[in-house]
């Protein structure tokens, strides 16, 4: 098999991947001033790209696997060309149209506007199906300060990506209507899949994502009981499965482990201590294969 192309967007994406790559055993190191980042692994080769033109390069067929936000797919029309594997889950944001929170939305829509946008494609179809009389104004980056309640503004609406609001807020606009969700997913190309080598090392790829994603949300709890103890506990016990049971050395007791959900934990400890547990030590999980 030929290397698995992989390419890495720049930004908040590579940071989020580079350490879901580091938790799974692969390591990247990226050089100064260069693109193509050094890996332990013999059939991977990676390169850095713009987070915008990831899902295009795929698309073309000049790499095989590449990670992007939901939102570029469709903005570069090529969502029937690419193949989503699985969505990561990070850097989860809406692509909104906002206004100044001093305007009447409706009352804005009845006259012709300007759209300050680095949407091009979603602000044109949002454009055409809402009926708006509208030019779309491209901008690149941080674009708050182009729609203003001014006669002077460049623009009256802006759509944009937002995780929060906060920044929006902060600039005095307001949130009028949400275009799209999206999230940092594993994209691959159609002909990659179609050569089976490949495919078989992307799924594999992916069952080493889902079992480092898998164990970032659970840590694993041990605990001791007492024997007239023990039947209490255990069926107040949540687990992934059964726990792990196993008697205690020249006592009359058993040692108990279970894999939680993180969220669970700060209820579940003083539960567990009133049922009588002791000695309950919480840890990292680094990979959960279900």
């Amino acid at each position: 098999m030929d290397k698995l192309r992989v390419l890495l967007a720049k930004g908040r994406i590579y940071e989020s991947v580079y350490e879901l790559l580091k938790d799974c055993g692969i390591s990247i190191y990226l050089p100064d001033r260069t693109y193509f980042p050094i890996t332990n692994q013999k059939d991977l080769a990676f390169q850095v790209v713009k987070p915008q033109i990831t899902s295009y390069l795929l698309a073309q067929g000049k790499a095989d696997v590449g990670f992007s936000g939901k939102d570029w797919v469709y903005e570069n029309g090529v969502e029937n060309e690419v193949e989503e594997i699985m969505d990561l889950g990070f850097d989860g944001v809406r692509i909104v149209a906002a206004i100044p929170d001093t305007v009447d939305y409706e009352k804005l829509l009845k006259g012709k506007v300007t759209i300050a946008t680095e949407y091009q494609t979603l602000s044109k179809k949002w454009v055409e199906e809402k009926k708006i009389d509208g030019t779309i104004f491209r901008t690149w980056g941080t674009s708050e300060g182009f729609v203003q309640d001014t006669d002077t503004s460049l623009a009256q609406i802006l759509i944009d990506n937002t995780s929060t609001g906060s920044s929006l807020h902060a600039n005095h606009l307001k949130i009028v209507d949400t275009l799209m969700t999206s999230s940092t997913r594993m994209y691959a190309s159609k002909a990659a899949l179609k050569d089976e080598a490949k495919k078989q090392k992307i799924m594999e790829l992916k069952m080493l994502f889902e079992t480092v994603l898998n164990a970032r949300s659970k840590v694993m709890l041990e605990m001791n009981v007492a024997k007239d103890k023990f039947d209490t506990l255990i069926s107040a016990l949540p687990s992934m499965k059964s726990p792990t049971v196993s008697p205690l050395y020249n006592s009359d007791g058993y040692a108990v482990k279970i894999a939680v959900n993180k969220g669970d934990v700060p209820t579940l400890l003083p539960k567990l201590h009133s049922l009588g547990a002791t000695d309950i030590v919480e840890y990292e999980l680094r990979k959960v294969m279900c």
